[in-house]
């Protein structure tokens, strides 16, 4: 509260001194007060001021307005955002090709696809949906709401779509695991003459990845250095050659890309650690992450999850509960679903089913099916009967419809040689109609 006292005291002298003397340069003040705002609340105090002193009555233009909505939008705040243009359009001041670009961020931030469509159509009655800015916005939405048609429909009513558009698409379709489609879109964008940039290799890299496509990885590898000749070969872009290299397997052409890079950021760190870990390089993994540390970067969520899946594919127990409360008390990271998941696997395939057991009930989150079926999968592996019956009922609960836990709990029984106790799953199974789903089965990690 004194801190925003202390603003507002602050705003209003400068505000009032700034009006009297700069006279027609106050509009250029206010968007400087906007664009030096650093939180939520100093943008509150300045369109509080902007509502006192009737400031956007005055000077109604929707460039005012947009550096509010801006502002907004930069600090993610996007409700406030939003709910600052349907005041401009009650003001009766019409979006322009500058407006709705940001409105578009806002919407991608919350999800709000419903308003996006409303957006949409005023787009349209103004003649700016084929404005360049406006339709990768709405391709942008589009896909982060999951509505590839309507995504693919706004980019294809373009006869003439701009790079913007194209990597719009490219990078939402991938984004969505339409990986394949975004490749033939960027076969389409290159057969028109279009060259690729920073921003369409990052997308169709994680496409590349996605589908483990070793011989395309290959290829992109090549359009990648074209793309370095139009603009310098930044991180952002270096990450994403590492990331695709280890989902496809090829450890060794990620650390050639990594070991070239003149910068590394967290990012590019953990997509080495992540990679090693997926295919098993346990000391590797351990070892990527020592030199992450010395060099003095800060490993995030992401880094940790990559951490502890190489402990699970080691067996390491001691060196997984290091990290994981190295996560919490030395870097402030509040371990997800994904961590815990990561332990409870460690902790059960290591025959700990009880410290597994505690670590689910101690998860201040539900656990999903993944962490029941990991210590699903423990109990079959240590024939414990009295958990699995304990994780059964939980799962049954999770996806009634799901046999899984039913046969793994049957298969338990059968190795114990409780026969009467197969029956009665049997029956239960029959009962209840559920029968063996071809080709699906319960997520388990026994090894």
């Amino acid at each position: 509260m004194l801190m925003l006292r202390f603003f507002r005291h602050r705003f209003r002298r400068c505000f009032c001194t700034t009006r009297s003397l700069l006279g027609n340069d106050t509009v250029t003040f206010i968007a400087t007060q906007l664009s030096n705002s650093t939180s939520v609340p100093e943008v509150n105090q300045v369109y509080a001021h902007l509502l006192r002193t009737h400031f956007l009555i005055y000077n109604p233009a929707p460039f005012n307005w947009n550096n509010i909505i801006r502002s907004y939008t930069g600090l993610q705040a996007p409700h406030n955002a939003l709910r600052i243009h349907v005041f401009m359009l009650r003001a009766g001041v019409l979006p322009d090709s500058y407006t709705l670009p940001i409105v578009l961020k806002a919407l991608c931030q919350c999800f709000y696809i419903k308003l996006g469509k409303q957006v949409h159509s005023v787009a349209i009655k103004l003649g700016l949906q084929s404005n360049e800015y406006c339709e990768t916005g709405f391709i942008s939405l589009y896909s982060k709401a999951g509505e590839f048609p309507s995504a693919r429909m706004v980019f294809d009513e373009n006869p003439d779509p701009k790079l913007g558009s194209w990597n719009a698409i490219i990078c939402g379709l991938s984004q969505g695991g339409l990986a394949r489609d975004a490749i033939h879109v960027f076969v389409d964008m290159r057969r028109r003459g279009f060259m690729p940039d920073g921003v369409t290799m990052v997308g169709l890299t994680s496409a590349c990845g996605s589908i483990g496509d070793f011989n395309l990885a290959l290829q992109l590898h090549k359009c990648v250095f074209q793309a370095k000749s139009v603009e310098r070969m930044d991180v952002l872009m270096l990450n994403s050659l590492i990331d695709m290299y280890g989902k496809c397997g090829r450890m060794d052409l990620a650390h050639k890309v990594f070991v070239t890079m003149e910068e590394r950021n967290v990012s590019s760190w953990t997509s080495m650690i992540v990679g090693y870990a997926m295919h098993g390089h346990v000391q590797e993994a351990l070892e990527c992450f020592r030199g992450m540390r010395e060099a003095g970067v800060k490993p995030n969520f992401v880094s940790f999850i990559g951490v502890l899946s190489a402990c699970v594919h080691g067996g390491t127990v001691q060196e997984g509960r290091y990290y994981f409360d190295m996560m919490k008390n030395i870097y402030g990271i509040t371990p997800q679903l994904q961590h815990y998941g990561c332990m409870v696997d460690l902790l059960g395939r290591a025959g700990l089913l009880e410290d597994a057991r505690r670590m689910v009930e101690e998860m201040p989150m539900k656990p999903n099916v993944v962490v029941w079926g990991c210590l699903m999968g423990a109990c079959e592996k240590y024939g414990n009967v009295d958990m699995a019956e304990w994780v059964a009922k939980h799962l049954q609960e999770l996806e009634p419809w799901n046999d899984g836990a039913y046969v793994v709990l049957s298969n338990i029984y059968a190795n114990k040689g409780l026969w009467k106790e197969v029956e009665r799953i049997r029956s239960v199974m029959k009962e209840g109609r559920l029968s063996k789903v071809p080709a699906y089965s319960l997520t388990t990690n026994s090894d």
